[in-house]
């Protein structure tokens, strides 16, 4: 994210969109609280009735995928009434007059057709962002998982240039990462196409620094995105696969279609705390550690590396991910010898630039923000403060497109997926824990009251939900919380597999699948 989340309380405004916070990122849910008390107006552009539209001045509705068409709304009626800056644009921007004249055509009236949100409540939320003199973007995968995820953030950005909502304290465009230490993995290059701190594979200069640095041959071309990889195994392409604190058998969308692909593998190693779904499937399993059993560092969503220290000593044959990693290494022959994680740092620190003044001795006193360059540097609160990476922002004419599954006679109703609050992703550590499993023990489909007369189901009815990729077995809670033609579900019970149903489309650009609309219908059991 651009800025920090403390700074959520010195802003005026808080668009929130595409994110569920109080149930999956609850400590941002609970600054966006403090904020809301402490006088901040929020907007909340969800589908659903999340717990935040209690606290929300204007709750826009909008239909699953429609979140551009909303943005680009948004955007219209700011540039139509003189509420952007002007300054801001002219001298950080490029790229502006295209951008506005694509945005002409997206009249409130014809956003509403789109969005089904009305016209004047797409106004008033202009007005209130537009006249703030700092607001924030908070989104997550309400953005991201669908076919224009890539468009969605881009249209994040434009509105948050036009307004000027960049570059100071209180302001700025805030994603919130799926999981622990995601920012970090993909800082240090866990990505098919970046090196560490976010150097292009492709790039023959940078690609000669890390082969020196690292005294091998690299890839020169960029690697397969997860949802890749899973096709390509299907297709026998890829042969073996090294699966790592990840469970795709529950967590990747048409999820029949990912077993199917592990079980073309010739070979599959899967490294986990427990015996998951996936793990299951595997031909060695390597027993890791979890983070309490461990020493390391996690970077969070604000950018923030912060230390993790072992608590206790992993259980058996167990180990911390990094030693496991070095023995094999060692095996296949590298001359490795990284005593301790603080070791691993120092290299980070060479090869990373945004990391380069970053050593345990520092983080021992506290977390550091990163860019942080060089050793006296105090780390980065907020981006972008004079000038962007690539000098000006750049603003992208993005249209609005649909998802790529829409409800039609056959299958009538929307299917969106997310996470509730009192479980984690695939449930593979929160379904150990008896209190959470005594809470919520079992997947509910949430289905609107309407929904529920015309299908004739009630609380507590066993339903099969029915896509064109699966069906699942489910219980039924009825609420008003989902939109009429909406069924809503998590994908934390392997009993319920609702990835069966989910759809394989993804970005055209990042490659991200839209896990988050589909075609459904539903049937009596």
């Amino acid at each position: 994210m651009t800025n920090s989340i403390n700074e959520l309380l010195q802003t005026e405004v808080i668009l929130l969109i595409g994110s569920n916070t109080t149930e999956a990122h609850p400590v941002t849910g609970y600054r966006i609280k403090q904020a809301v008390k402490d006088g901040a107006k929020l907007i909340v552009a969800d589908p659903r009735k999340i717990e935040l539209v209690r606290y929300a001045d204007i709750w826009l509705r909008l239909r699953p995928g429609s979140n551009v068409a909303l943005l680009n709304g948004l955007a219209h009626v700011i540039l139509r009434e003189g509420l952007w800056d002007k300054k801001f644009v002219e001298e950080r921007s490029e790229g502006f007059e295209e951008w506005q004249e694509s945005i002409r055509k997206y009249t409130p009236e014809l956003v509403e057709k789109h969005t089904g949100i009305p016209a004047q409540d797409i106004v008033a939320a202009a007005h209130l962002f537009g006249k703030a003199d700092r607001a924030t973007i908070v989104y997550a995968m309400g953005i991201t998982q669908y076919t224009s995820g890539t468009n969605n953030v881009l249209a994040i950005a434009n509105l948050a240039m036009l307004t000027g909502n960049v570059g100071r304290e209180g302001t700025g465009v805030a994603p919130l990462r799926g999981q622990n230490n995601v920012q970090g993995a993909c800082d240090v290059g866990c990505l098919p196409n970046y090196f560490p701190s976010y150097q292009p594979v492709e790039d023959p200069e940078v690609r000669r620094i890390f082969e020196e640095g690292w005294g091998a041959k690299l890839p020169r071309h960029n690697g397969y995105t997860v949802t890749e990889m899973f096709e390509a195994a299907a297709r026998g392409k890829v042969k073996a696969m090294y699966i790592m604190g990840e469970n795709p058998v529950l967590s990747d969308p048409d999820a029949r279609h990912v077993v199917e692909a592990l079980e073309r593998l010739d070979f599959l190693l899967v490294q986990d705390i427990f015996m998951t779904e996936t793990a299951e499937k595997a031909h060695v399993v390597l027993p890791a550690a979890s983070f309490a059993e461990k020493d390391g560092t996690f970077t969070n969503t604000e950018r923030r590396i912060q230390r993790v220290r072992k608590a206790i000593e992993p259980p058996g044959e167990s180990k911390a991910d990094w030693e496991i990693i070095q023995l094999l290494a060692r095996k296949l022959g590298a001359d490795w010898n990284y005593p301790h994680p603080k070791n691993i740092m120092t290299e980070i620190a060479r090869f990373t630039p945004i990391y380069g003044g970053i050593s345990y001795d520092r983080l021992e006193e506290k977390g550091i923000q990163w860019p942080c360059p060089h050793p006296d540097h105090p780390g980065t609160k907020f981006l972008h403060a004079e000038k962007f990476s690539r000098g000006k922002g750049r603003f992208h004419v993005v249209e609005y497109l649909p998802p790529a599954e829409v409800p039609d006679e056959e299958y009538p109703l929307w299917l969106s997926t997310g996470r509730m609050l009192y479980h984690f992703h695939t449930g593979s550590m929160s379904r150990r824990s008896k209190g959470l499993h005594e809470i919520h023990s079992e997947e509910l489909a949430m289905i609107h009251p309407k929904d529920a007369q015309k299908y004739r189901v009630q609380d507590g009815d066993t339903i099969q939900v029915v896509s064109r990729r699966g069906k699942v077995k489910t219980k039924v809670q009825v609420t008003d919380h989902v939109p009429s033609g909406t069924v809503f579900m998590t994908f934390h019970f392997r009993e319920t597999p609702t990835n069966q149903l989910t759809n394989t489309a993804t970005d055209p650009i990042c490659k991200i699948p839209e896990l988050k609309a589909c075609a459904i219908k539903i049937e009596p059991v």
